[in-house]
């Protein structure tokens, strides 16, 4: 059984006890959280599309970690100028642990 679900702005595809990297949720460590705006689900073949979201579908989840990702360099030159930058970016996401996935 998996479903396709709306998080934060992005579209996963999520499968019960799985791992999953998200843009950064309000919750502490441990804490449980749900999203109805469930797009798909596929109950063993079965599939059920919403339009736009499934009605009555829930992704129950916990919130396992806060954590950055990588460091993204953000570097700009103008030639023959003497024009350069460097920055640098680290994106905050939260890890979360998909527990249930309901009709």
């Amino acid at each position: 059984m998996y479903a396709i679900v709306n998080i934060a702005g992005q579209q996963f595809k999520v499968a019960k006890d799985q791992h999953l990297f998200v843009h950064r949720l309000q919750g502490d460590e441990g804490a449980s959280i749900e999203f109805d705006n469930v797009l798909l689900v596929d109950n063993g073949g079965a599939i059920t599309v919403g339009t736009p979201a499934v009605n009555g579908a829930k992704v129950s989840a916990k919130i396992v970690s806060h954590l950055k990702g990588d460091k993204v360099i953000i570097f700009h030159k103008k030639r023959r100028k003497g024009y350069k930058k460097k920055n640098g970016h680290r994106q905050f996401f939260t890890k979360i642990q998909i527990s249930d996935i309901t009709l």
